[in-house]
């Protein structure tokens, strides 16, 4: 197969990704003919049986949301009048620390090493918290999950990602915040799908993927997209699809997430059946953007297994023209890890 040839076919396959159609594609290899069995560009469905974050109209405006849609941000909220404040009015109190200020506090460390003031800065944070800011929701919740500055609470952790969840499922997705309200719906239903028994919160599969699915739809979250891939790749809470797993899985491989562009083409490499037959050359250039993304990150050694042992089997030519297409598509696609 001639370079100018493979190139051709790479610039068929970006331009359906910007149209995001579903459709057949139709490319050359050397010896015989590779067809795409299916666009995996093609926006999934998400199930219809999937019950609501909540029973409120939030909840049900972000599960019937379409995949990478632009969702009507909700109607803007009524502001209050004014007041007039009495001339002999009290001095209002000192205006609290942001949650950025905080944060800064805490990670600061004196002359001689030593943080003096992280309990202030936590202090701080607490108050922004409960004033409802997200982003010192964010950082209490991220802190007690991982133990850094203070004693890890998996439950305390749940509590403060939850609230960010629960106070802010219309945030716009194109907002400043809207990053940590769909990574809050994420860490809301990972929690949920084990269960925290010490904390009280019980396993329940299908709230999880309520939760998955609303960051997956309204905020098109990659992560959260990757996750839905996996459920359908397992049959876990959704039943198994290969199909509808290529799917999910490309939506989040197109926005860099290393984990789903190794998972999306390890299947398109080898296929499944009838249902989703084998595209080696472009499973092969998914695992290459993989490889070539992860490299020195923790994610590596199963990416590159999945890799070589692919590689391992394929022939010269769809190995040569699977980099041709990495090298091309490759830097289209940020990465944001696995």
């Amino acid at each position: 197969m001639r370079t100018s040839d493979v190139l051709m076919d790479v610039k068929s396959l970006v331009l359906a990704s910007v149209l995001v159609v579903a459709g057949t594609v139709a490319a050359s290899a050397q010896q015989s003919q590779f067809v795409f069995q299916f666009s995996f560009f093609a926006k999934p469905v998400p199930p219809l049986d999937i019950p609501n974050v909540s029973g409120s109209e939030a909840g049900n405006a972000g599960l019937t949301a379409q995949a990478d849609s632009a969702p009507v941000p909700p109607a803007p909220i009524p502001t209050v009048a004014s007041k007039v404040v009495p001339a002999d009015a009290p001095t209002p109190a000192p205006a609290l620390p942001t949650a950025a200020e905080a944060t800064l506090s805490l990670a600061a460390p004196t002359e001689n090493g030593a943080n003096t003031g992280q309990g202030d800065a936590l202090k701080a944070l607490e108050a922004a918290a409960d004033q409802g800011q997200p982003v010192a929701l964010w950082r209490l919740g991220t802190m007690y999950e991982s133990g850094n500055g203070v004693k890890k609470d998996d439950g305390r952790a749940f509590a403060y990602f939850s609230r960010i969840a629960d106070e802010n499922a219309n945030t716009p997705p194109r907002s400043l915040e809207a990053d940590i309200v769909a990574q809050s719906f994420v860490k809301v239903g990972e929690y949920y799908r084990e269960g925290l028994p010490d904390a009280g919160i019980p396993k329940d599969s299908a709230r999880s993927v309520a939760l998955l699915m609303h960051a997956a739809t309204y905020f098109a979250d990659a992560q959260a997209q990757y996750e839905i891939g996996q459920l359908y790749l397992t049959g876990d809470s959704l039943g198994k699809s290969a199909l509808q797993a290529a799917r999910w899985l490309s939506l989040a491989a197109r926005k860099g997430h290393v984990g789903a562009q190794a998972r999306l083409g390890d299947l398109l490499f080898n296929g499944d059946g009838d249902a989703l037959p084998a595209q080696p050359i472009e499973g092969l250039m998914w695992l290459t953007i993989a490889h070539d993304h992860v490299e020195g990150a923790p994610d590596a050694s199963w990416v590159d297994e999945l890799l070589n042992k692919a590689m391992s089997v394929a022939t010269p030519e769809q190995r040569t023209a699977a980099i041709e297409a990495a090298d091309v598509i490759g830097p289209k696609v940020s990465s944001s890890g696995g």
